[in-house]
């Protein structure tokens, strides 16, 4: 079972201040979907030193969404394709999925 997102994070940072909890999750919302894609588009270009600059944006996010242990498999996942393999894709893309899923619900 995959770890689920979550807004502890956002919360401890904002210390109850719904207007900037507001504000950080619409950020997300909106750079969310444009990284992601350009984490494709390098990936099938098979860029993989560039798939790796996207991989290490998006893993603050991951952080900032409470992933812990999906911020590790984010961290392995930017240094294999750093050594130009893809070790890790599958459960990285998973993690996307996930994100995706619960900032639609937010």
């Amino acid at each position: 079972m995959m770890e689920q997102p979550n807004l502890s994070y956002i919360d401890s940072m904002s210390g109850g201040d719904k207007a900037f909890e507001e504000k950080l999750i619409g950020i997300i919302k909106k750079e969310f979907p444009e990284e992601k894609k350009v984490y494709f588009d390098n990936l099938a270009a098979e860029n993989y030193k560039l798939t790796a600059e996207n991989v290490h944006k998006l893993k603050h996010k991951i952080s900032i969404l409470g992933l812990v242990k999906s911020y590790d498999v984010a961290v392995n996942y930017e240094n294999n394709l750093i050594d130009g393999n893809t070790e890790g894709k599958t459960d990285f893309e998973s993690i996307l999925q996930i994100m995706t899923d619960f900032l639609e619900t937010l």
